[in-house]
């Protein structure tokens, strides 16, 4: 890998699942933007947003961003669903928006083998309205930001990482 390849998309989508299947076959390593950030605060996400606010989490989040640009290479980075909107996001690496409907994301959650702590994790969720909303409002920056755009819509994981690769590298 030359650079960094920086996913991002809605909550729920699978960046994570995709980054660590990603990072196992082709040998490099994956960053989770928010399990930095927890790590880095000895808190998780949700507390941070309880205790501090979400302006404080955003700062957090460029904080990392600014970390990456200045240290991290050749690794697979998932990022938070709002990491999108930090300044040098295009700095880090090849953007790929992992995209799909927000039902679909919404059914892949709830009818996962761990449904309840999938949807727990991702408290918007008990507010499908809210999230809706949320996810409309997000859908066009993505596409804005993003370099290379992935539907994941019914897809096997396999086929969207040799997609991601392909894309990225071609």
């Amino acid at each position: 890998m030359k650079k960094n390849i920086i996913l991002i998309g809605f909550m729920g989508v699978g960046k994570g699942t995709t980054a660590r299947a990603y990072a196992k076959k082709y040998g490099v390593f994956n960053i989770d933007t928010d399990d930095l950030i927890e790590s880095k605060e000895n808190m998780k996400i949700k507390e941070i947003f309880k205790e501090y606010g979400e302006e404080k989490f955003r700062s957090l989040e460029q904080e990392c961003a600014n970390w990456i640009e200045k240290s991290v290479r050749d690794s697979f980075i998932s990022c938070g669903g709002g990491f999108y909107k930090v300044n040098n996001l295009k700095k880090l690496g090849v953007v790929v928006f992992l995209d799909a409907s927000y039902d679909w994301i919404y059914n892949r959650l709830s009818t996962a083998k761990n449904a309840k702590s999938k949807l727990k994790k991702r408290p918007l969720f008990s507010e499908p309205q809210k999230a809706k909303k949320l996810y409309k409002e997000r859908e066009k920056a993505y596409k804005k930001v993003a370099d290379i755009v992935i539907n994941v819509e019914n897809k096997d994981l396999i086929d969207i990482i040799k997609e991601i690769n392909k894309k990225v590298y071609s």
